[in-house]
């Protein structure tokens, strides 16, 4: 083999385990991306629920609020009628 060809086979060697190391990475990254999607997903699910919760949680405190005021509001007016006077 001549020195040229020598280099030819060398440089395809070389261009060939370049090839064959990035397509192996490409195949990782591929994998790592749909692991972190599969992550985003999961994630999304759970701040989803947990925002439902905190809107029934904040529509229960609501109506107990306005229960309250009910009840505060019959309060003051038992407590600003006239005394009673007892019986007998």
């Amino acid at each position: 083999m001549s020195m040229s060809k020598q280099h030819l086979a060398i440089a395809r060697t070389l261009g060939m385990s370049v090839l064959v190391v990035s397509l192996g990475a490409c195949a990782t990254y591929k994998d790592e991306f749909a692991s972190i999607n599969s992550r985003l997903d999961q994630l999304d699910t759970k701040v989803q629920g947990a925002a439902q919760s905190a809107e029934a949680a904040n529509q229960s405190a609501q109506q107990a609020n306005q229960r309250l005021d009910q009840i505060d509001a019959r309060v003051q007016r038992l407590e600003a009628a006239p005394a009673r006077k007892p019986r007998g």
